[in-house]
C-alpha cells in the first residue's frame, strides 16, 4: 500500500474512534461528515497533482524528442502514475543509449572510409602517373615494362587492401565462420617458417621455432594468416642480426604460443592501439596500412582465443596468443 492509502484508512479509523468515544448520533454524523470532506478534498488534491504530472511527462516526452539527452526530473510520484513515469524514464535512457550507439558507429564509419579513401588513394596516384608516362610515343621498351610492372604491384597492393578489409569486416559483424579440424602445430609452423624465410633473411633475422608435436582445432588458412601477420609485424620491426622466436605449449585448457623479438620495441604511448584497424605505430615504415594486426586480433578471437603483448621501447616485444581446447 501507498502513503496515500494509508492516510485515508489513519481517518476512517480516526472517525470511527471519535464516534465511539461521542457516543451521540449528532457525534457521529459531525465525525463522518468531517471524514467525508476530507476524503473529498483529498481526492480533488490527489486528481490535481496526478494531472499536473501527467502534463508534466507529456511536455517531457514532447522535449525530449528534440533533445536526448535532457535530464528526467526525479521520480518521486507512487502508484500508477509513478510507475507510468519510471517507464518512460527507462525507455528514454534506452534510447539515448542506441543513439550514442549510433553516433559512434557513424563516426567510425566515416573514419573508417575516410582512411580507405587515403590507402586506395596512394597507390591510384601512382598508377595514374605511370599511365600518363606510358602514353609518351618515345618511351623505350625497358621503361614501358618498368611502369607496366609497378602499375600491377599498385593494383595488387589494392586488391589485398580490399580483400582484408572485406574479411576484416566480416570477422567483425560475425558473418565470416571459422571451419575448425585438427592442425598440426609442428607442420603448420614449418609452413609459415618456410613462406616468411626469404623475408627474414633480405632483412637479416632469425627465424628460431620451437614446437611440441602436437594438435589443435582451429581453421588452418586463417589461424595461419593470424599467425604469418604477426610474425611478419616482429621481422620488419627487427634490425639486421635480430631475431624472432616462436615457442609453443600446450596443456589441458589451451594451446599458447609467444612470438618475441629483440627489435625496435612499441612505444607506452602506441601499446594500447596497435590491434585497431589502420593505427600505424611512429616507427611504422612508410608501405604500412595498419590492418595486419587488427586482423590478426579478430581472426584469434573468432578462435575463442586471445591475443596480448607487452613491449619494451628499444628491447622488443612479445606477443602471447592463447588458443583454449574448447573452439
Amino acid at each position: 500500500m501507498n502513503t496515500r492509502t494509508y492516510i485515508r484508512l489513519f481517518a476512517a479509523a480516526a472517525a470511527v474512534i471519535t464516534c465511539l468515544m461521542l457516543r451521540t448520533a449528532a457525534g457521529c454524523c459531525a465525525a463522518l461528515g468531517v471524514l467525508a470532506a476530507f476524503l473529498l478534498v483529498e481526492g480533488i488534491v490527489t486528481d490535481m497533482r496526478r494531472k499536473r504530472r501527467l502534463t508534466e511527462l507529456t511536455d517531457y516526452i514532447t522535449r525530449v524528442q528534440d533533445d536526448l539527452s535532457l535530464a528526467a526530473p526525479e521520480c518521486s510520484d507512487e502508484g500508477l502514475t509513478g510507475i507510468l513515469q519510471s517507464e518512460i524514464y527507462k525507455v528514454v535512457a534506452l534510447l539515448r543509449e542506441q543513439y550514442s550507439a549510433e553516433k559512434d558507429r557513424k563516426e567510425y564509419m566515416s573514419d573508417m572510409l575516410s582512411d580507405i579513401s587515403h590507402q586506395i588513394k596512394t597507390p591510384l596516384t601512382a598508377i595514374q602517373l605511370m599511365t600518363e608516362l606510358l602514353e609518351q610515343s618515345d618511351l623505350d621498351a625497358e621503361k614501358r615494362m618498368q611502369y607496366a610492372e609497378k602499375i600491377d604491384s599498385q593494383v595488387g597492393r589494392i586488391t589485398w587492401l580490399i580483400r582484408n578489409l572485406l574479411t576484416l569486416s566480416q570477422l567483425e559483424a560475425g558473418v565470416l565462420k571459422m571451419k575448425p579440424t585438427a592442425v598440426g602445430l609442428s607442420e603448420l609452423m614449418g609452413d609459415i617458417r618456410t613462406s616468411l624465410e626469404i623475408m627474414a633473411e633480405v632483412r637479416g633475422v632469425t627465424l628460431e621455432f620451437e614446437m611440441p608435436d602436437a594438435e589443435i582445432d582451429a581453421d588452418r588458412h586463417w589461424l595461419r594468416e593470424a599467425l604469418m601477420n604477426i610474425i611478419k609485424n616482429c621481422i620488419e620491426h627487427t634490425d639486421e642480426g635480430g631475431y624472432v622466436r616462436v615457442n609453443g605449449t600446450q596443456n589441458n585448457i589451451c594451446t599458447e604460443l609467444t612470438i618475441e623479438d629483440n627489435g625496435s620495441g612499441i612505444s607506452e604511448k602506441d601499446l594500447p592501439h596497435i590491434f585497431e584497424r589502420f593505427y600505424k605505430a611512429d616507427n611504422s615504415s612508410p608501405q604500412s596500412v595498419g590492418i595486419g594486426l587488427a586482423l590478426a586480433k579478430n581472426i584469434i578471437n573468432a578462435h575463442s582465443g586471445i591475443i596480448a603483448v607487452s613491449s619494451t621501447k628499444g628491447k622488443g616485444t612479445v606477443f602471447t596468443v592463447k588458443l583454449y581446447t574448447v573452439f
